[in-house]
C-alpha cells in the first residue's frame, strides 16, 4: 500500500507540474478511494493536497471544503498528527470560506488556529520561526476577515500582532508587508491622519531596508506598497509625488512583462528537456548532456526568479506574491496590477491634456481585463447570478477597474468635446451595473454624477441638477456629496433665472462652511470656483477676484489640473474686463486659451474667444475684433456639429432622461452569492475622477456685463 501512495502522489505532482489538474485530481480522488486500508496520517495528506489543488485550480469550493472539514476531523482524534498539518488545515479551511463568502466561520476558525498555536508554542512543539510564521500567517488572514467585516480598528490590531511577529524574525519585507496592510486599512478607513503619515513614513523606510540587490525578488510587495503610496498621495492631493511613484510603478511594469517572457521561454525550453529524459532509447552521452542543460536552465531560473521549487514556477505568470510561505499571498492578481498600473498613468495624465497616451493606456486596460473577465466566464450576457462562487471574487476586483477605465474614459471624450464617444461609453457602464448590480453597487452614484456631467455638457441643465441630486443620495461619502452639490450648483446657474440661483446657492453654502475640512484641496479648489461664481453673480466683484484668485493658486501649485487653471483663468479675464483691467484680461485671456487648445476644450475655447471679442471691441480693436469674432463663429459651427450629432444617437434620452437606473431584483439566494465577493465592499481607494463643471458667459457683449451663463457648458477636472 505505501508504493500505490507514493506512487499516486508522484504523478498527481507529475501532473501538476504538466498543468494537467484534472488529471492531478484524479489521482489523488483514487487514493482516496482505498478507504479504510489507507492509514490516517495518509488519507489527511491526500485531502489537504486536494483541497489546496481545487481550491487553486477549480471552482469546486464545496468539494474542497468537505475535503478540509474531513481532514480536521481525523486530526483532531490523531494525536500523532505532525502540528504543521493542524495549522495547514486551518489555513486552508479559512481560504476556503473566504472564497464562499462564510465570513463568520472564516473568523473562528482564523480564531481556533490561533490558539492551537498559542498552546503549542507554550509546550514547544514548533520551532521558534516556524511558530512565528504561522502566527504571522493567521494575523494576515485575520485582519482581512476583520475589515470586510468593517472592524478596522480590530484589523489595524491584528496587523500589528503580525508585525511584531515580523519584528522577532527579523524579517524587514515581511514587516514591511503587515506595515503595508496597515497603510491599506488605513487609506480604507481614514480617521487618524497622523497614524498614516506614520504608516506611510514606516513602509518606506522598511522598503529602504530591504538591500539594493534583494528587492528584484519581491517585486510583488514592490508593487503593493507603491501603489498604497501613490493612492495615499493622490488622497492628499500631492499629484506631483503621486506622478513620480507612478513613473516607477510604470518603468517595473514593463520590466516585469519581459522578464516573465524570459521566464516562460525559460520553463518551455525546461519542459521540453524534462520530456526529452522520459526516452528511453538515449545514449549516455546524450542524457548526461541533457542534465547538464537542465541544470543550467533551472539555475538560470533561479537567478531570474529566487525561487528554488519548481512548482512555485506554476504562478509566476499569475501571481505577484507578497510574503513568504506559509503566506504566499498576493494582494490582487499580476492582471490587475498591470491593469491598475495603466489606471495610474490615464488619471495623472488626464488632467495634464495628455490625451493620446491615456487613450492607449485605456485600450491597454480595457483589453486585459476583458480577457481576464473571459477566463472567469464573464462573456455577453452572463450575469452576476450565473457566476461561479469562487470566479465572484476575481470577477468584482476586474469589474470594479472596468469602470474606472470607462469613468475615466467618459472624462477624456467630455474633454475633448467627443459627446457620441462619452455616450458610449457611459452606457457601457450603465449595461455592466445592470448586469451586475450587487457586485458593482458602489459605482451606481458615479453613473448618476457622469449622467449629470453628459447631460450638463449637451446643454440639458434641469436633467444635470437632477442627475447630480440622486447621485449624492447613493453615497455615503462626504467628499462625493460635496462635489454633486457643486455640480449642481453650477447646472442651476446655467438655467440663469431667480428661483434656479437660489438653489444653487443653497448648496454651494453649506459646502464652503466646511471645505477645509477635507483631505487635500480637490474639493476646496471646486467649491471655491463656483463660490466665486455666485459672488459673480450678485456683482460682487472684487470679493469674487479675490477668492477666485486663491482657487487658481492652489489649483496651479497643488493639483497640475490645467483644463481647472484654464477655467480659473477664463472667469479671472473676464472679471478683469469687467473691471476695465484690460491689459491684465487680455494676458490672462491668451494663457487660458493657450490650455484650452492643449485639451481639445471646445467649449472652454468658445468661452475664451466671446470675451476677447468682448475685449478687443472695448479697446477699439477692430481688426482683432472681426478676426477673433470669426474664428469663435468656426469654433461654435464645430460645437453645435457635435452636439447635434449626440443628440440624435438612441441613447441621448435614455442618458438625460429624469429617472433612476432600473436593475432587475435578485432571488435572496443570488443576492447572498453576489455578496459573497469583495468587490462592494473593498475600496481601492482610488479618488473620484470626475472633474469640475464649469459654466460659460454668452458670446455677447452686452450679457457680457451681467455675467449671464451661456446655456452651454463643460464638466469635468
Amino acid at each position: 500500500m505505501e508504493a500505490v501512495v507514493e506512487g499516486l502522489w508522484s504523478l498527481a505532482e507529475e501532473a501538476e507540474l504538466r498543468r494537467d489538474y484534472g488529471a492531478a485530481a484524479k489521482c489523488l480522488e483514487s487514493l482516496l478511494q482505498c478507504g479504510a486500508s489507507l492509514l490516517p496520517l495518509v488519507e489527511i495528506r491526500t485531502r489537504l493536497r486536494l483541497a489546496h489543488l481545487l481550491l487553486s485550480r477549480s471552482h469546486n469550493l464545496n468539494h474542497a471544503k468537505a475535503h478540509l472539514e474531513r481532514a480536521l476531523l481525523l486530526l483532531s482524534s490523531a494525536r500523532s498528527a505532525a502540528l504543521h498539518l493542524k495549522l495547514s488545515a486551518h489555513s486552508l479551511l479559512a481560504r476556503c470560506y473566504h472564497l464562499i463568502g462564510a465570513i463568520p466561520s472564516q473568523k473562528h476558525i482564523l480564531l481556533r488556529a490561533l490558539d492551537l498555536l498559542s498552546s503549542s508554542a507554550a509546550g514547544g512543539s514548533l520551532p521558534p520561526a516556524a511558530t512565528l510564521l504561522w502566527s504571522a500567517n493567521f494575523y494576515s488572514h485575520l485582519a482581512s476577515t476583520l475589515v470586510i467585516d468593517g472592524d478596522h480598528p480590530g484589523a489595524l490590531s491584528a496587523l500589528s500582532s503580525g508585525f511584531g511577529a515580523a519584528a522577532e524574525l527579523r524579517s524587514s519585507e515581511l514587516q514591511l508587508f503587515f506595515a503595508a496592510s496597515a497603510l491599506h486599512v488605513h487609506l480604507l478607513h481614514w480617521e487618524d491622519p497622523p497614524s498614516v503619515e506614520d504608516t506611510v513614513r514606516k513602509c518606506l523606510e522598511l522598503w529602504e531596508s530591504i538591500p539594493f540587490d534583494q528587492r528584484q525578488h519581491y517585486i510583488g510587495l514592490f508593487f503593493y506598497n507603491e501603489l498604497l503610496q501613490t493612492f495615499y498621495l493622490l488622497r492628499i492631493c500631492d499629484y506631483k509625488g503621486a506622478a513620480q511613484h507612478v513613473e516607477k510603478l510604470d518603468a517595473a511594469m514593463k520590466s516585469e512583462q519581459q522578464k516573465v517572457q524570459h521566464v516562460k521561454e525559460l520553463i518551455a525550453e525546461l519542459n521540453s528537456v524534462n520530456r526529452s529524459l522520459f526516452q528511453s532509447n538515449l545514449q549516455r552521452r546524450d542524457r548526461l548532456s541533457l542534465y547538464e542543460k537542465q541544470s543550467q536552465l533551472q539555475e538560470q531560473l533561479r537567478m531570474a526568479t529566487g525561487v528554488d521549487s519548481t512548482n512555485k514556477l506554476l504562478d509566476l505568470d499569475d501571481k505577484l506574491l507578497l510574503a513568504p510561505p506559509p503566506m504566499d499571498g498576493e494582494w490582487l492578481p499580476r492582471g490587475a496590477v498591470s491593469a491598475l498600473v495603466d489606471l495610474m498613468v490615464v488619471m495623472l495624465g488626464r488632467p495634464k491634456g495628455v490625451f493620446k497616451e491615456c487613450g492607449r493606456r485605456i485600450q491597454s486596460g480595457l483589453q486585459l481585463i476583458y480577457e481576464e473577465l473571459a477566463k472567469l466566464g464573464v462573456v455577453d450576457g452572463r450575469r452576476e447570478v450565473d457566476l461561479q462562487h469562487s470566479a465572484i471574487w476575481m470577477a468584482g476586483l476586474y469589474l470594479m477597474l472596468l469602470m474606472q477605465f470607462l469613468e475615466n474614459k467618459v472624462a477624456v471624450e467630455l474633454t475633448r468635446s467627443e459627446f457620441v464617444e462619452a455616450q458610449e461609453a457611459l452606457v457601457q457602464m450603465k449595461d455592466w451595473f445592470v448586469r451586475f448590480p450587487t457586485i458593482l453597487q458602489g459605482c451606481e452614484s458615479t453613473i448618476e454624477m457622469l449622467r449629470g456631467q453628459y447631460a450638463h455638457s449637451v446643454g440639458c441643465f434641469h436633467e444635470a441638477a437632477f442627475h447630480f441630486t440622486e447621485a449624492t443620495k447613493l453615497t455615503e461619502s462626504k467628499s462625493v456629496q460635496s462635489m454633486c452639490h457643486v455640480y449642481a450648483a453650477v447646472s442651476y446657474i446655467c438655467i440663469g433665472d431667480a428661483e434656479s440661483s437660489s438653489k444653487a446657492l443653497d448648496l454651494v453654502g453649506p459646502v464652503f462652511r466646511i471645505m477645509d475640512s477635507f483631505v487635500g484641496v480637490r474639493e476646496k479648489t471646486c467649491i471655491i470656483f463656483v463660490y466665486g461664481l455666485l459672488l459673480m453673480r450678485q456683482h460682487n466683484l472684487q470679493e469674487a477676484r479675490i477668492r477666485l484668485a486663491s482657487g487658481l493658486k492652489i489649483a496651479h501649485q497643488q493639483l497640475g489640473n490645467i483644463q481647472l487653471v484654464s477655467q480659473y483663468l477664463t472667469i479671472l479675464g473676464t472679471l478683469a474686463l469687467q473691471l476695465h483691467d484690460t491689459g491684465q484680461a487680455r494676458e490672462i485671456l491668451k494663457s487660458s486659451l493657450t490650455l484650452a487648445k492643449t485639451l481639445y476644450d471646445v467649449p472652454t475655447q468658445i468661452w475664451v474667444l466671446s470675451v476677447l471679442t468682448a475685449l478687443y471691441r472695448e479697446i477699439g480693436e477692430r481688426g482683432n475684433e472681426m478676426e477673433n469674432s470669426e474664428y469663435e463663429r468656426k469654433k461654435e459651427d464645430d460645437l453645435q456639429k457635435r452636439l447635434s450629432e449626440a443628440h440624435s444617437r438612441i441613447h441621448h434620452l435614455e442618458l438625460i432622461e429624469k429617472v433612476m437606473v432600473k436593475v432587475q431584483p435578485l432571488h435572496e439566494v443570488a443576492i447572498r452569492k453576489a455578496i459573497a465577493g469583495p468587490s462592494a465592499k473593498v475600496d481601492l481607494d482610488i479618488p473620484e475622477s470626475v472633474g469640475l463643471p464649469f459654466p460659460q458667459p454668452a458670446a455677447s457683449a452686452s450679457r457680457l456685463g451681467e455675467f449671464d451663463l451661456v446655456r452651454r457648458g463643460k464638466m469635468k477636472m
